[in-house]
């Protein structure tokens, strides 16, 4: 099983970023997906999910109208569009997979916000 993450990187304020994760190892389209972050010094925070069949997602009130999570389930990826990009945004952005019991855990991608 594996969860890779991408697109991270360094970003002005108010700048955009596009969040990929690759699934392998497992029937991606039966899990529902989340992005996690982790700033410094701050505990794990719930970024967005996305149902199995993307019919529903969820986001928390520090990146609703920002953030926009997505999914393609043939190409076995889960995607998180960033805008607006605000300094407190900065963390390593993890990709979770989970359905029932199991779940899985990217290596996360480092996002920086700084002028």
């Amino acid at each position: 099983v594996q969860l890779v993450e991408s697109g991270g990187g360094s970003v002005q304020p108010g700048g955009s970023l596009r969040l990929s994760c690759a699934a392998s190892g497992f029937t991606f389209s039966s899990y529902g997906m989340s992005w996690y972050r982790r700033a410094p010094g701050k505990p794990r925070e719930l970024v967005a999910t996305i149902t199995s069949a993307g019919g529903s997602t969820n986001y928390a009130d520090s990146v609703k109208g920002r953030f926009t999570i997505s999914r393609d389930n043939a190409k076995s990826t889960v995607y998180l569009q960033m805008t607006s990009l605000k300094p407190e945004d900065t963390a390593v952005y993890f990709c979770y997979a989970r359905r029932l019991s199991l779940a899985y855990w990217g290596q996360g991608t480092q996002v920086t916000v700084s002028s």
